[in-house]
């Protein structure tokens, strides 16, 4: 059988060294075509080194110019610049990781739809952002998207498309965070380095951020929405500390379907890599005899506007989506740069949905630009706070 071709875009973070993980550990199974990073040139020299691509992609500059005087690589294709990301893509393959955090990721995951590839979605703003845009170039171009958040591989797997009228909500749960139980005040002097301790999971810094606002879990919602075509009043949250249980689907005879398994992003990894098959992942195997237990709560909104926020933008469609998404993402980062409080993140965000003017979307011109537009609005409020 012959292997599966696979490009990483992203492939120094989180996921896409869990990707490899898998990959290094199937070499029969899959090919590693392309690798694309940002800055970290170190990693992928060492990914090279490990995996032979046939192409990379490095998007920042400095780093693509230390890239090429510090070494010498005679059988790949270094490729670098503003296009360098959707470029790569242009060596065919068969699946394609889509791992870049943030709106970053966007055209490079429309540009795989449209070459008809297969997508393992990491990145869930894209479809927060584009919404419908992005699922009707997936439909046109015969294309197709596995989710890759844990969340959604969780429902993929249990939800029954046959039976879809029979289903009568799906469960989102949410770990809470680092900061599970505390208040307002409590949240009042956190810093960016309490923010990023997750407790479960390992992650980059910005998704560890978004999953101790709940910001995480709202733009999971949206992406739930798109992913597998359910409104809003179908979708429920659950604060499950233990980041067991993954997500559930309720059906209409009172059955909950859930998917369970350690926390390690491996896991649904391994399962879209494979997909329609399984394959062994390197993680530890949950052992139920060990699990003192599992517990469920809703969510603290007043604590956390972020998920409300999220919610309330889902409802309103349009460009609400996007704007949410982008003052979030300047939101965070000025966060993480100590310009802002941790509290002010979701105060941002909720004064440029309140500043910015509700529009429809019709094209990708028109997306780029609201995008635009409300990171301006947002970066505004920053420097004003």
């Amino acid at each position: 059988m012959a292997k599966k071709k696979i490009t990483i875009l992203g492939s120094s973070g989180s996921v896409g060294r869990s990707t490899l993980d898998i990959v290094y550990n199937h070499p029969d199974k899959f090919e590693i075509v392309g690798l694309t990073i940002n800055k970290d040139y170190p990693t992928l020299i060492k990914q090279i080194k490990t995996f032979s691509p046939k192409v990379v992609a490095i998007k920042n500059d400095e780093a693509y110019k230390k890239f090429k005087s510090e070494s010498n690589f005679d059988n790949v294709t270094v490729i670098g610049g503003d296009k360098c990301l959707t470029d790569i893509l242009d060596f065919s393959v068969d699946f394609v990781m889509a791992s870049i955090v943030g709106s970053a990721g966007l055209l490079p995951i429309l540009k795989a739809a449209q070459k008809g590839y297969t997508i393992g979605l990491a990145n869930k703003e894209s479809l927060v952002c584009s919404g419908s845009i992005l699922k009707e170039v997936v439909r046109k171009n015969n294309s197709k998207i596995l989710p890759i958040d844990s969340e959604h591989n969780a429902i993929f797997q249990v939800f029954e498309n046959d039976n879809k009228s029979e289903i009568e909500k799906i469960i989102l749960t949410a770990s809470g965070g680092p900061f599970i139980g505390k208040t307002i005040k409590d949240l009042r002097n956190v810093s960016p380095n309490d923010a990023i301790k997750h407790p479960n999971w390992s992650m980059g810094k910005k998704i560890s951020v978004d999953s101790a606002t709940l910001m995480n879990k709202g733009l999971e919602v949206i992406e739930a929405h798109y992913l597998f075509d359910i409104p809003i009043e179908k979708i429920d949250v659950l604060v499950h500390p233990q980041s067991i249980v993954h997500s559930c689907v309720e059906y209409a005879d009172g059955s909950i379907l859930a998917q369970m398994g350690s926390p390690d992003m491996k896991t649904p990894i391994a399962y879209a890599l494979a997909y329609p098959k399984r394959i062994s992942a390197p993680v530890e195997k949950l052992s139920l005899s060990k699990i003192n237990q599992l517990t469920f709560q809703e969510p603290d909104y007043h604590t956390f506007p972020a998920l409300k926020l999220a919610m309330e933008a889902l409802k309103i469609k349009q460009n609400a989506p996007t704007i949410l998404n982008a003052a979030n993402e300047v939101a965070v980062e000025a966060f993480l740069d100590k310009k802002i409080s941790f509290l002010s993140i979701s105060k941002i965000v909720d004064l440029t949905l309140n500043k910015a003017k509700i529009c429809k979307i019709k094209s990708l011109d028109d997306l780029l630009e609201e995008d635009k537009l409300a990171r301006k609005m947002a970066n505004e409020i920053v420097l004003s706070i």
